[in-house]
């Protein structure tokens, strides 16, 4: 099978879904909620260099931009753009991403309504300018998205043979996603080598996501629970796509 039959839409859902599938431009946290982490990845799919993401986060917001690179982006151009705004406790407020992947552009925004608890999403055809899905559904009175929920992850200590579970929607469906500790693992990315916890987070297989696969994600065993790398496992022919920390940056 040639690769570029492999870089389809199917591949562009790969790549989101790690973060809000895990979005023009979204505009950086304002003043009023300052950027004090900036994470910087590369993404790997059948072994070559296929894009790059970057993950802003504030006291309040957080925003995550995904592009294509190289041979993918010739194939398939895919260009992300994520805002999720929270409380203190992560508990999601909004979301809005503008997701432009081939020939098409699409926004997504999501109203988390707490005195409610009901989600909105809208999603737009941008370039049709024309409503293409609407849902609103039941949601507990505090929910997370994916990326407030890594964010929630980073500050819950879970010890190895130990699973927390954080009540996560996109939107369409809600869900009590139970993440477990697996093992220790040494692990090395661009950004240095580092002592991690590995988490397998249970979003996929009808869970939030009908896709089937497995998610996993690996945090340092220190105070920092850096994210150091992401991976989505699923089958044939889509196959691996692995992030990994290039950078930390505090603004």
């Amino acid at each position: 099978m040639r690769l570029a039959t492999l870089a389809t839409p199917s591949v562009a859902c790969a790549f989101a879904g790690i973060f809000a599938v895990f979005y023009a431009g979204m505009s950086p946290a304002s003043a009023a909620d300052p950027i004090t982490d900036r994470l910087v990845y590369s993404v790997e799919w059948r072994l070559i260099h296929a894009g790059n993401a970057v993950i802003e986060s504030g006291p309040n917001s957080a925003t995550v931009k995904l592009e294509s690179a190289g041979l993918v982006s010739t194939l398939y151009k895919i260009q992300d753009n994520y805002r999720v705004q929270f409380d203190s406790s992560f508990c999601a407020a909004s979301s809005l991403m503008s997701s432009k992947e081939g020939s098409r552009h699409r926004e997504t925004a999501i109203n988390f309504d707490r005195n409610r608890n009901r989600a909105a999403l809208v999603e737009k055809d941008v370039d049709r300018n024309i409503i293409v899905s609407r849902t609103d559904i039941s949601i507990p009175n505090c929910v997370q998205d994916v990326v407030a929920g890594l964010l929630r992850l980073r500050r819950t200590r879970v010890e190895v043979g130990q699973s927390v579970q954080l009540p996560l929607s996109d939107g369409r469906k809600s869900a009590a996603v139970k993440i477990e500790a697996q093992e220790r693992e040494r692990v090395t990315t661009p950004a240095g080598a580092f002592n991690t916890v590995r988490y397998e987070v249970n979003l996929l297989n009808g869970v939030v996501y009908s896709r089937a696969g497995r998610v996993f994600v690996w945090l340092t065993d220190d105070e920092r629970r850096l994210p150091v790398q992401i991976r989505l496992r699923m089958n044939f022919p889509l196959g691996t796509v692995t992030l990994e920390l290039e950078k930390e940056e505090h603004p």
